[in-house]
């Protein structure tokens, strides 16, 4: 419910992550009101700690201000008024949730400070100190709730970069790295571009907004958000403000009526803003819901209370963008014919692709392949009948399998009411090597973009996860670097914000007369072994469809294991594809002998 999700650090939504940014949050918050301009973070054998120099808890309220709710340690609504946790129970989830938390606040010459154990007090105490003023929280999150866990530090080292391009001034140090930046959103897009822009990109800056613009020669967006200096990665009315803004800025400055998904083609960039008592979708924050920059209830000259509200997020955003985009490029006039060339051409792709997608959805539905292809689920995006809860939403799921043994099996045991299966025939095409108009015209991709739901948008995807599930042997390893190609190239965006994952399926069933395991590695098959001791029998899984659906409804419910595909802002995309479909063959096996299994390994999984 606070965390959103359990994981093992696997995934940067894990919620390991969340609990320190919880606690970073706090800290930030305090450097926003202007104490403190440093913060020290430090992992250690999953111990971590963060330190501030703000003005730390008031002494009598710090166990009270970790572990009962609504009782916060921002006691100031005025200086707090654009925080990102204004509901009193982050620090709190992160002490029930740790196996030993400490805090220890300190406030000219004195110290008090705690130790909990799994959310119970243990200590706590008074004392003289020689301490600045400030914070300090320690703890290890609970090996009973998380299993076994280690945090990536690629993904902490990201989490506290975003915190540096947010609050300019800041220095946050990780692990004994400093984190600095002087130019805020401007240095976070120049350092994450992964292609060349047409044009330098924009920066613009007003009161409790900030924007960052440019195009590239790619498809998709790439529009990094952030509220308060939360970085909003599922987006929000923000986002969906900017983007719009976009369109109808550039539609307005050239008096022409472009389709707005031409406007924004190839666009990269970055939105933050500041609103008052953000409304966030999901207690983890990733998601803004608010609708206006603030929203309280005040009292009337009759003493009656009456809501009070500021200017919407959309218009806010629209009027900021409309007027200083617009004088920004009437000032440098010689980025101008970059950008309208960049929306001509864009125009004209999807106009001739558009055609081509239409003729063939057309031809498939008079053959009704769409719906032998895909089996559907009772919930999806654009059902107006099902219940749209939260746990609804983020439990939709496709999996794409490889033929029809796979695809049955995984039916049989999907759960139908929230969970589809899209089938596919052979090989897809290598999106790397064809043209646009050649993918456009093949009837399996065409198939899958409309089973999706994204032909047009991106908003209008109909599950929130999208599991390739292939075989572990060639050919299914073929498709599966296929398939992932093509969202590549076409559709960065969906893995960017963490909607593409793998399926990881057994290898082994280990079983006695009395017990069934399923093992995932050759390390647990041998630890599965030993356990069960006698009579064991051990079967080598090649195929989903040798797995039985009695047998696969495990592997694809509530504790399904699935890799994430991850994609850093660095990243090119055009250059990791280039490596892995290419034609440079030579480099390929050469990275293939260097990263080789050592022969015990291969002895070990092939039994």
């Amino acid at each position: 419910m606070y965390i959103g999700r359990l994981g093992n650090g696997n995934n940067p939504g894990d919620g390991i992550y969340v609990l320190l940014k919880e606690i970073i949050d706090n800290s930030v918050d305090e450097f926003a009101a202007g104490y403190g301009k440093q913060i020290q973070i430090s992992i250690e054998n999953n111990t971590v700690s963060v330190r501030d120099f703000g003005r730390g808890i008031p002494l009598g309220s710090v166990v009270n201000a970790v572990s009962k709710l609504n009782t916060g340690a921002k006691f100031d609504d005025k200086v707090f008024k654009k925080s990102v946790g204004l509901n009193g129970v982050g620090t709190k989830a992160v002490n029930a949730l740790s196996e030993v938390f400490f805090v220890s606040s300190f406030r000219d010459g004195e110290r008090s400070w705690a130790r909990f154990e799994r959310g119970e007090l243990k200590d706590s105490g008074k004392d003289a100190t020689t301490e600045k003023n400030g914070t300090l929280v320690s703890f290890i999150p609970d090996s009973l709730m998380f299993g076994e866990y280690a945090y990536n530090f690629d993904y902490v080292e990201t989490m506290v970069k975003n915190y540096s391009y947010l609050k300019k001034g800041l220095t946050l140090v990780f692990n004994g790295t400093p984190y600095k930046s002087e130019n805020g959103l401007l240095d976070l897009v120049n350092e994450n571009l992964s292609d060349a822009p047409l044009y330098p990109p924009i920066h613009l800056e007003g009161e409790d907004i900030e924007i960052v613009l440019s195009h590239c020669n790619a498809y998709g967006e790439n529009i990094s958000s952030f509220v308060n200096g939360q970085n909003t990665r599922d987006g929000g009315t923000h986002l969906a403000a900017y983007r719009e803004a976009i369109a109808k800025t550039l539609k307005e400055f050239f008096k022409k009526n472009y389709d707005p998904a031409d406007c924004r083609q190839g666009v990269v960039g970055a939105i933050s803003i500041q609103i008052q008592e953000p409304n966030f979708e999901g207690q983890t924050k990733t998601k803004l819901g608010s609708n206006y920059m603030w929203e309280k209830q005040v009292h009337d000259e009759h003493g009656a209370i009456k809501n009070d509200i500021g200017p919407t997020i959309r218009s806010y955003v629209n009027d900021f963008v409309a007027k200083n985009l617009d004088n920004y490029l009437r000032i440098h006039k010689e980025i101008v014919p970059v950008i309208e060339e960049k929306i001509k051409a864009s125009q004209q792709e999807r106009e001739e692709i558009s055609g081509i997608q239409k003729k063939t959805r057309e031809r498939n539905k008079r053959t009704n392949v769409y719906n032998r292809k895909l089996r559907d689920c009772k919930f999806h995006y654009n059902d107006k009948v099902t219940e749209k809860t939260q746990e609804n939403i983020e439990n939709s799921s496709i999996f794409i399998t490889e033929g029809d043994s796979a695809s049955g099996t995984i039916t049989k045991a999907r759960n139908a009411n929230f969970q589809a299966v899209f089938s596919l025939r052979g090989k897809p095409i290598n999106c790397y090597k064809e043209s646009r108009k050649k993918v456009a015209e093949n009837e399996e991709l065409n198939l899958l973009v409309s089973a999706l739901g994204v032909e047009d948008d991106l908003e209008n995807l109909r599950y929130n996860n999208i599991i390739v599930a292939t075989d572990a042997d060639d050919d299914g390893m073929h498709i599966r670097m296929l398939v992932l190609t093509f969202f590549m190239k076409y559709y960065p965006d969906l893995i960017r914000r963490g909607h593409v994952h793998i399926l990881q399926t057994p290898l082994f069933r280990v079983r006695n007369k009395k017990e069934n395991r399923y093992c995932y590695t050759p390390d647990e098959k041998n630890k599965a072994v030993a356990a069960l001791k006698t009579g064991v029998e051990i079967t080598r899984f090649k195929g989903l469809g040798e797995i039985s659906s009695e047998e696969f409804v495990h592997f694809i419910g509530p504790k399904m294991r699935l890799d994430l595909v991850k994609l850093a802002e660095e990243e090119s995309i055009a250059d990791i594809m280039s490596f892995y479909m290419g034609d440079n063959t030579l480099e390929r096996q050469n990275f293939i002998r260097a990263n080789l299994r050592s022969e015990e390994e291969l002895e070990d999984i092939n039994i």
